[in-house]
């Protein structure tokens, strides 16, 4: 590749003449400084852009550990709200919402007992609006999640189905059925539930009903016609208060086979297809109910958009990204993926394929609230045969033994691997805390676990506690700023050390990297395409977005030369003009 002519750079703060921040993502002599109003009129999105979403960056919250604005330990609507300026100078176009209606917390929240409510301990539906108008006036979409598989079993309707009893419409609305032995006294089939323990649990009259997660969370029987005007309901509920999209959880599970007849076995079950017969997942005729939906999200200027999330196989993501059901779902090929430029080269390639056999766009993601973070995944020795995703999970069930973790350069990777992801056309998905490099808490007393797949799967499951674990805003406090009072997970002492209040004054920081990253990105950004290019290393890609924004990325660990083009960012300062390993730089050419 040709050198480069030009210096070292790393994104530095520039302080306006009224004291706001703005950022110069390009390195001297030919500076090209952001004032502070450009850099507003690149953060706010057209109002009534129908395609706003089609390469948006999107910020996910985990509402319960991201902000605490009245002291009581759990993070707030009142807390987000709070944070919109910050959102607004990280350069979102979006934030995504996990769920923050009134629950239990048998699942962190996707155990819904009320899906046209706020929980009380997070907020109100007043708080709700004002978050969203703030959100709004910041140039911010709001995108919430909903939960259409299953609601709680303290939801009115669980209620009503305990309480009519056995072939009653209320107990229709949902799964239940006589179980099996000769009194009834087995469950129905011998099936297992994705946190663990039976998918099936009895009641006081001996029927059974089916639960795919925990027995907190009762499918819904999307047979009934009542379920199906619930929802489309709720999503008018929430698109009247101003809401821009939804995010469907488990999209791939709601429509059911046959569940009141003969059932595999278990065994038998995990050996079908999921070709669209499968009796549980990816079935056909769930593609029917995004298309009643569709409709709804029609209603409204402009459309309400849709992403689902839908683990199938990659020649069935395309019927969930159609435009006329709900136009994107997520890919999570990335996620799964090791640091690798082979892996990463053949996920883009066949992403960007599977979009334009939609007509949608292609979305990006390399952690959320499920998942191990990603600078520890890849910190962590490469495993044959092994994903990325799994690697990081038998690292957490391990107790997450630090001699095992190499955090400079798992953090080295990440950001490397985070201007990759923001450099690709599409929609790219961050989560909380990535911005800060954030690490997993790996070392969680079991005391303070709240999450259901600890206690139902012991020993094989350690939990998903450890990257949903209150942000840190001071290097100091009882909470490190997440609110007045303590955090409701225990919060590691190492957070001290990547406060935003400590990354907002350092101008290498991730924290800062990000905000120049989505603010070039918004500049470069061009058509949905991509040209790769050639280099003389295996592990090195380079690839050309149409308005001449090159990426080039070393997966290695040798310096090497960049093609001529200006210099706009790069994940590490390079050496003597060449660009090490770990790391991404951006050019213009």
């Amino acid at each position: 590749m040709g050198s480069l002519q030009s210096r070292e750079f790393l994104p530095r703060a520039l302080e306006g003449a009224d004291g706001s921040i703005g950022f110069d993502i390009s390195p001297p002599p030919t500076e090209r400084h952001f004032t502070v109003s450009t850099l507003e009129n690149l953060l706010v999105p057209a109002a009534d852009d129908p395609n706003w979403w089609r390469q948006a960056t999107v910020y996910q919250i985990y509402p319960r550990s991201f902000a605490d604005g009245d002291g009581n330990s759990i993070g707030d609507l009142k807390g987000i709200t709070s944070r919109v300026p910050y959102l607004k100078k990280l350069g979102v176009d979006a934030v995504w919402l996990s769920p923050f209606y009134p629950s239990q917390l048998a699942d962190g929240g996707y155990d819904v007992d009320d899906f046209r409510n706020v929980d009380p301990k997070i907020g109100s539906l007043e708080d709700f609006d004002e978050m969203s108008g703030v959100l709004h006036e910041a140039g911010i979409k709001l995108i919430v999640d909903v939960v259409p598989n299953h609601s709680s079993d303290q939801h009115v309707w669980f209620k009503a189905a305990l309480a009519a009893g056995p072939g009653s419409p209320e107990r229709d609305r949902y799964i239940f059925r006589d179980g099996s032995g000769e009194q009834g006294e087995l469950p129905p089939s011998d099936w297992e539930s994705i946190f663990g323990g039976p998918a099936w649990e009895q009641v006081g009259d001996g029927q059974w009903y089916l639960h795919i997660f925990a027995k907190e969370q009762p499918d819904l029987n999307w047979r009934n016609p009542e379920v199906h005007q619930d929802f489309l309901d709720t999503f008018r509920f929430w698109a009247d208060r101003g809401v821009d999209g939804f995010r469907i959880d488990v999209a791939h599970g709601l429509a059911k086979g046959d569940m009141w007849g003969e059932l595999p076995s278990e065994a038998e079950l995990q050996k079908l297809p999921k070709d669209g017969t499968h009796p549980i997942w990816d079935r056909d005729e769930v593609q029917e109910i995004y298309r009643e939906w569709r409709t709804v999200f029609n209603e409204y200027t402009p459309p309400r958009t849709a992403v689902a999330e839908a683990w199938v196989e990659r020649d069935r993501r395309p019927a969930y990204a159609s435009p006329e059901g709900l136009g994107q779902a997520f890919n999570f090929d990335l996620l799964t993926a090791h640091f690798d430029a082979d892996e990463f080269k053949k996920i883009v390639t066949e992403n960007l394929e599977l979009s334009a056999e939609s007509g949608s766009s292609s979305t990006w993601v390399l952690s959320n609230h499920d998942v191990v973070r990603h600078p520890s995944r890849y910190g962590l020795p490469f495993v044959e045969g092994k994903t990325n995703e799994k690697v990081g999970h038998e690292w957490l069930l391990a107790g997450g033994p630090e001699s095992q973790l190499d955090r400079a350069l798992g953090l080295a990777r990440a950001r490397a691997a985070t201007l990759f992801e923001l450099a690709l056309p599409g929609s790219a998905y961050l989560y909380q805390g990535e911005e800060l490099g954030l690490h997993e808490v790996a070392d969680i007393p079991d005391s303070q676990r709240q999450d259901p797949t600890f206690f139902n799967s012991p020993g094989v499951n350690v939990g998903r506690d450890g990257c949903r674990v209150p942000l840190p805003w001071k290097s100091h406090g009882s909470s490190y700023g997440f609110g007045p009072g303590t955090a409701h997970l225990p919060q590691p002492t190492w957070f001290a050390d990547v406060a935003v209040s400590l990354q907002d004054a350092d101008p290498s920081s991730t924290l800062n990297l990000y905000r120049a990253a989505l603010t070039a990105r918004r500049k470069l950004q061009g058509a949905e395409e991509i040209e790769w290019l050639e280099t003389d290393s295996e592990q090195v890609l380079a690839f050309r977005r149409p308005s001449g924004w090159v990426n080039v990325t070393n997966f290695g660990d040798q310096t090497i030369e960049l093609p001529a083009g200006q210099l706009v960012l790069a994940s590490a300062e390079l050496v003597d003009g060449q660009l090490p390993g770990p790391a991404t730089a951006w050019l213009q050419q």
